[in-house]
């Protein structure tokens, strides 16, 4: 296998692992909510699902096909403002859970 094959399908792997943890931590969070009966909890496990269920259905494909056609061109492969998208989708993501540790 050469750097063209492994590198698109490394950094696809990397980032549905990304959009699952945040669905689990939204999974945990709606555990938790159902547990205490919170509206708020409630709330943010529905937005943290929906974070994630954007970077595995709609960034992850995105930066798949991305990172392909560059290795493919000899280009470099970053991009910052899909690093700053899944950064803040982690970052709300562990505020979310930091309000369910805080209720909770």
């Amino acid at each position: 296998m050469t750097a063209v094959e492994t590198q698109p399908e490394r950094t696809a792997l990397s980032w549905q692992r990304t959009g699952l943890g945040v669905l689990a931590v939204a999974g945990l969070l709606g555990h938790r909510a159902l547990e205490r009966g919170s509206a708020v909890l409630l709330v943010a496990a529905g937005t943290v699902a929906l974070l994630g269920l954007a970077v595995l259905g709609g960034l992850a494909p995105l930066r798949y096909r991305q990172v392909r056609g560059r290795v493919e061109r000899g280009r470099a492969v970053c991009d910052p403002w899909v690093a700053r998208a899944v950064t803040g989708t982690v970052l709300l993501t562990a505020g979310a859970a930091a309000v369910a540790v805080v209720i909770g």
